[in-house]
């Protein structure tokens, strides 16, 4: 038998958070949702968690239908932190300028520089996550794409924020790495064995 998650409508990350629940309370689970980014979403996920997904295109929406077996609601949770040690350098870009001066233009030049050198220097980053302005870096346009492609093909993990993307209009430009979203951000985060926050 299987659990359905309809969420459609919702906002990120509504559909993950609502999809991992069915999934941790055991059984298959079909996630039915109304986009291509919560689609990813939600699958990126059931994926990490080690379920297979499939998915079905209807005109009410995109059926995931989730299978396999992963944590069960009878299983032990991992422990906060138990892991912390030893996961990913993770990057945290907040805004698209570097530092708090009252000079934009400055701010734009150090973060310039800040890409170009995080390429030059160990330990590299695992993760950069862009948020907020932050995801302005990864557009088309944006003056440290080559450097982010560069990262990016060097096999460092580019995440962007889709509700910020959404916000700024920028969904369809982005240029390098993935639209994330906030279940993600925080999984990684709460992970990191260490957090750059620039």
């Amino acid at each position: 038998m299987s659990t359905i998650v309809d969420a459609r409508g919702l906002a990120c990350p509504q559909p993950v958070i609502l999809t991992r629940r069915a999934l941790l309370a055991g059984g298959d689970v079909t996630a039915i949702v109304d986009s291509e980014t919560s689609q990813h979403n939600v699958t990126r996920m059931a994926e990490r968690a080690g379920h297979q997904v499939s998915a079905e295109m209807r005109p009410d929406g995109i059926y995931l239908h989730i299978t396999g077996a992963a944590q069960t609601a009878g299983e032990p949770k991992p422990q906060p932190n138990a892991a912390a040690a030893q996961g990913p350098l993770v990057v945290l870009v907040a805004s698209e300028f570097l530092g708090r001066g009252e000079h934009a233009e400055l701010g734009s030049v150090l973060m310039r520089s800040w890409f170009h050198t995080l390429g030059e220097v160990a330990p590299t980053s695992d993760v950069i996550i862009l948020v907020n302005s932050g995801v302005k870096l990864a557009v088309q346009g944006s003056p440290v794409l080559d450097d982010l492609r560069a990262l990016a093909d060097s096999g460092v993990q580019v995440l962007a924020c889709g509700t910020c993307l959404g916000y700024y209009a920028l969904k369809d430009q982005l240029a390098v790495g993935e639209v994330s979203n906030m279940y993600t951000i925080a999984e990684i985060l709460l992970g990191a064995g260490k957090v750059v926050s620039v």
